[in-house]
């Protein structure tokens, strides 16, 4: 329950932050998917259907509030989890830098899925002119995840959870 009222609220700030920065920072490939570097902590630290059915509401969430279409962000936040649940069970290591590649991995694949199916649906723009924000925004991302890492591990610690996970 704590860990859950945790990225919940976690959320809530990442959701904030993403949907009112484009207002102030004229440029948005440098605003950081900070919902991915929470599924990327959620699949390296914690394994179990909870932290895949968190995965997959907080992707809701961020269609909610700002996605185009319905249940792809959903899609994309659980197969962010999972692929990170399965290099952290293979690697059976789940340091800041393995997250902070996987963020980068998880971001991109996140952000030209989504730019493709954009473009499959009609809308306007040109994939390859999409590349180099998608690169910019993922090396941003990648490089906060240690950060937030850090703020969720002392956050966990205060509440009483485990920071790492078990095989730790």
């Amino acid at each position: 329950m704590r860990l859950l009222l945790l990225f919940g609220i976690a959320l809530l700030i990442c959701l904030a932050i993403q949907t009112t920065a484009p207002l102030w920072l004229p440029v948005r490939a440098l605003l950081p998917n900070l919902v991915v570097i929470l599924a990327v902590d959620l699949g390296l630290r914690h394994h179990g259907v909870l932290p895949a059915a968190m995965a997959f509401a907080m992707g809701y969430a961020v269609d909610v509030f700002s996605g185009t279409h319905i249940g792809l962000n959903a899609l994309f936040m659980t197969l962010v989890y999972l692929l990170t649940y399965e290099v952290s069970s293979r690697l059976m290591m789940t340091n800041a830098i393995v997250g902070a590649v996987a963020v980068f991995l998880g971001a991109m694949v996140t952000g030209a899925s989504q730019a493709g199916i954009g473009l499959a649906t009609g809308a306007s723009g040109e994939l390859q002119a999409m590349i180099p924000a998608l690169v910019v925004q993922a090396a941003v991302s990648a490089a906060l995840a240690p950060a937030v890492f850090s703020i969720l591990a002392r956050l966990k610690n205060a509440i009483g959870l485990r920071a790492k996970a078990e095989r730790e």
